[in-house]
C-alpha cells in the first residue's frame, strides 16, 4: 500500500497539509491515533474557546444592569457549560472528517511510526501493525502538556489542560502555575465561573512574553476581577494527601504553604517526538524539537517536520502555514507546483490569548525595538476613549503601537480589550506589505469601531491625535 504523502498527526499541521498535498495531486493518507483535529480542535483551542464564551454569558448576565436589563438569580450549570464545550470540540472534529473524505484523503486510525526512509507503520487499537510506503512523510505529532519534576500530573488533584477542561464539578478553589496563554485562559473561566483562583508565575510578571505595557494592564484587571497573582514564584511541591492540595511556594519574602482543591498546571508544553521512529532512520534533533530547514524537511531526505514539534511558535495558525509551505515546496521540486512558496517571517506572527479581556500582539515590543537598536515612536490609546468600546460596555485596554522614528516602519502592535484578536491581521498585513504609518492614516477606518483604535494609537505616535 503506497502513497505519494504520508502526514502522521491531524492536528492544524497534519489535516492541512493533507489537504494542500491532495490539491496539488498527491496520493494521500493522514495517521492519527485519536481524534481528528489533534489538540487544537479537541483538546485546545476550539473548545477552551466554547467555555470562555461560556464565561463571558454569566459575566454579561452578572453585569446586565448596566445596559438596563434585569436578570434575577443567573447560575452556573457547571456540568452543561463542559458538556456544551465538548460538543462544539465534537462537531469540528466531525467537519475534519468531510474534508478528509472531500479531498479523498485516507485516515488510517493508529499511532504512526517512521518504520524505514519511506516506510510508515502504524498499529491500530487491537495492536495490529501495518506498513504503508511514502515517498514523502511529513510529521505532525503536536505537543502535550509539560510536566514540572515537582509538579507530577495525576489527574486528579494536580490537572494539566485535558483535565481542566472536563472537570466533573466545579472546584471552589484552583491554583493556576503558569500565565501564559493557558494558565490565563483558565484562571479567567473559572474565577468568572465562582471559584477561587491564585496564579503562581515564575517570572516577575504575567503573560510574560507580552509587551509590559500589557502585563500590567491584566494584572490590573485580573486583580479587580478578584484573581490572586503572585509573581517572582515557584511552586516546590505539592502535597495531595487528604482533601485538596497543599503547595510549597517560594517567594523572594520566603515560602509560604497555599492550600486549594485542585492545582493546573499551565508551565509550557512538550513536543511529541518520542516513539515515532526519529531514532530509527536518524532524524536530528535539538533541544526537545526537530531540526528542519526553511522548508521543514529533516536531514532525513523524505522526511519532514511542522507545528509545534519544531522551532517556532507553537500556534495552531503557525503549523497550518508550515504545513502549506511544507507541501508546496515538495510539489515544486516534483514540478507539480508552479511557484516557489514564500518562507515564513516569524517575527510576523500574531499572538492572541483569549482571556478577558483579550490579548493581541504582533512584532517587537517596546523593549525588544529598544535592544535591537530601533530609535521608536510609540502611541497608546485607550479603549476608554473609544466610542465603540464605551457603548459595548468594554472600556478597559487599550492600542500600543511601535514605529521605527526614522523610516516609519510599523514594528509591532500590541492590543488588550475585548475582540482585539479580531483586529490584529491588520498590523500583521501592514508589516507583510512595509506598510508606513502614513499610508495607514491614510486608510479610511469605520466608525464607531474598536478597529479604528488602531489608527487613533498611530495618531498619538505621531502626535496627531485627534480623540485623545
Amino acid at each position: 500500500m503506497a502513497y505519494d504523502v504520508i502526514v502522521i498527526g491531524s492536528g492544524p499541521g497534519g489535516y492541512v497539509a493533507a489537504i494542500r498535498a491532495s490539491q496539488l495531486g498527491f496520493k494521500t493518507a493522514i495517521v492519527e491515533r485519536e481524534n481528528l483535529g489533534g489538540i487544537c480542535l479537541n483538546w485546545g483551542c476550539i473548545p477552551t474557546k466554547a467555555l470562555l464564551k461560556s464565561a463571558q454569558v454569566f459575566e454579561y448576565m452578572q453585569h446586565s444592569k448596566d445596559y438596563g436589563i434585569s436578570v434575577a438569580d443567573a447560575q452556573v450549570d457547571f456540568p452543561a457549560v463542559i458538556k456544551r464545550s465538548r460538543g462544539v470540540a465534537d462537531k469540528m472534529s466531525r467537519g475534519v472528517q468531510f474534508l478528509m473524505k472531500k479531498n479523498k484523503i485516507d485516515v488510517l486510525m493508529g499511532n504512526g511510526k517512521v518504520k524505514a526512509k519511506g516506510q510508515v507503520e502504524v498499529t491500530d487499537k487491537d495492536g495490529k501493525a501495518t506498513a504503508y510506503d511514502a515517498k514523502h512523510i511529513i510529521l505532525a505529532t503536536g505537543a502535550r502538556a509539560r510536566e514540572l519534576p515537582n509538579l507530577k500530573i495525576d489527574g486528579k488533584k494536580v490537572i494539566g489542560y485535558r483535565e481542566a477542561l472536563v472537570l466533573p464539578e466545579m472546584p471552589k478553589s484552583m491554583i493556576v502555575v503558569g500565565s501564559g496563554a493557558i494558565g490565563v485562559e483558565f484562571a479567567y473561566f473559572y474565577a468568572t465561573m465562582g471559584t477561587k483562583v491564585t496564579i503562581v508565575e515564575f517570572m516577575p510578571r504575567i503573560v510574560p512574553v507580552e509587551d509590559e505595557d500589557i502585563s500590567k494592564e491584566l494584572e490590573k484587571i485580573y486583580k479587580k476581577k478578584g484573581i490572586d497573582i503572585m509573581t517572582n514564584a515557584s511552586v516546590e511541591s505539592v502535597e495531595s494527601a487528604g482533601n485538596g492540595v497543599k503547595a510549597k511556594v517560594k517567594t523572594a519574602t520566603g515560602e509560604i504553604t497555599l492550600e486549594a482543591d485542585v492545582v493546573l498546571s499551565a508551565v509550557g508544553i512538550a513536543a511529541n517526538i518520542e516513539n515515532i521512529g526519529l531514532e530509527t532512520v536518524g532524524v536530528k534533533t535539538d533541544k526537545g524539537r526537530v531540526t528542519v530547514d526553511k522548508y521543514y524537511a529533516t536531514n532525513v531526505p523524505g522526511i519532514y517536520a511542522i507545528g509545534d514539534m519544531v522551532p517556532g511558535q507553537a500556534l495552531a495558525h503557525v503549523a497550518s502555514k508550515e504545513a502549506i509551505v511544507c507541501v508546496e515546496a515538495i510539489a515544486y521540486n516534483e514540478k507539480k507546483y508552479a511557484h516557489k512558496p514564500a518562507t515564513i517571517d516569524y517575527m510576523n506572527i500574531p499572538g492572541c490569548t483569549y482571556c478577558a479581556p483579550e490579548v493581541a500582539s504582533v512584532g517587537y515590543t517596546e523593549k525588544a525595538a529598544k535592544e535591537a537598536g530601533y530609535e521608536v515612536k510609540v502611541g497608546k490609546f485607550p479603549f476608554s476613549a473609544s466610542g465603540k468600546a464605551t457603548a459595548a460596555g468594554a472600556p478597559e485596554g487599550f492600542v500600543k503601537v511601535i514605529f521605527d522614528a526614522k523610516y516609519g516602519e510599523w514594528l509591532g502592535t500590541h492590543m488588550i480589550g475585548a475582540n482585539v484578536t479580531e483586529i490584529i491581521a491588520e498590523t500583521v498585513v501592514a508589516r507583510k506589505l512595509e506598510t508606513t504609518y502614513q499610508e495607514v492614516l491614510d486608510s479610511i477606518h469605520p466608525h464607531p469601531t474598536m478597529s479604528e483604535s488602531v489608527k487613533d494609537a498611530i495618531e498619538v505616535a505621531y502626535g496627531e491625535a485627534i480623540h485623545l
